[in-house]
């Protein structure tokens, strides 16, 4: 422990005055390709699965289908308390997850206002020499995702209780010349509300991998490539794709 403490007390000291050129100079050009790389593969990753061709179409783009199905289906189902329990666990789960991103930026923030644990976990990991303003910047960026994915979440959660609206206004009778229109409105909502809530997930994952640069631009880089192969996974090579690709028709 004493060894610990002596360590920690000769860190370079970072000065309140510090100009922007010092701080960026104590990044290496390989964290600088490292930071881009995974801000290009989450920007990235959003526009390939939003996108993605009617030929090889991602699971998102497949369940709007299903969405547009569900409000169609929605006009003439009697009773309707089905649908309103599926928009309520919908709402449940986003909220859920607004709440985790509250506790985890707040936990962030308090770490960044208190550096000496990590600079001890640092020095636990061998890594020497790491300046408290080093530490901070890495967590900012693992919290701007977070922050990303906490509003998105809020987001989603209000569009959800939108459609819930929206779909409390289709008349129960498919005769009646505003029904599917109406239906068609809620399904619309009801797939951007879904938009949000995958943006949000997917930034999630992207904070754990931003999390791991607190470890090294190796850790970092081997991370990314990881957390972009586990989403290209799940959007476009999962057996639960292949189930709701047997009846699509492009």
């Amino acid at each position: 422990m004493p060894k610990l403490l002596f360590s920690l007390q000769n860190k370079p000291p970072i000065h309140s005055g510090m100009i922007l050129t010092d701080i960026i100079n104590l990044f290496t050009i390989w964290d600088a390709v490292a930071v881009s790389t995974l801000f290009f593969c989450w920007i990235g990753m959003s526009f390939m699965i939003e996108r993605a061709s009617a030929r090889r179409p991602s699971v998102s783009i497949l369940m709007n289908t299903y969405r547009r199905n569900w409000m169609k289906e929605f006009v003439t189902r009697e009773p309707r308390i089905f649908d309103a329990q599926i928009m309520g666990n919908l709402r449940q789960g986003t909220a859920f997850f607004v709440s985790a991103c509250m506790i985890a930026i707040g936990g962030g923030i308090a770490v960044i206002g208190n550096t000496e644990q990590v600079l001890m976990l640092a020095d636990d990991f061998a890594i020497d020499q790491t300046p408290a303003v080093v530490v901070e910047i890495k967590l900012v960026v693992m919290l701007l995702f977070v922050t990303n994915a906490f509003l998105k979440f809020v987001w989603a959660h209000r569009l959800f209780g939108y459609c819930s609206i929206v779909m409390a206004s289709v008349p129960n009778d498919a005769t009646n010349p505003i029904a599917y229109s109406q239906a068609e409105k809620a399904a619309e909502i009801n797939i951007t509300a879904a938009r949000g809530f995958n943006r949000g997930m997917r930034s999630i994952y992207f904070s754990f991998a931003a999390a791991t640069w607190l470890l090294g631009t190796v850790a970092l880089a081997v991370a990314t490539v990881i957390t972009v192969l586990v989403i290209w996974r799940r959007e476009f090579a999962s057996h639960s794709r292949a189930v709701l690709m047997e009846d699509y028709h492009d």
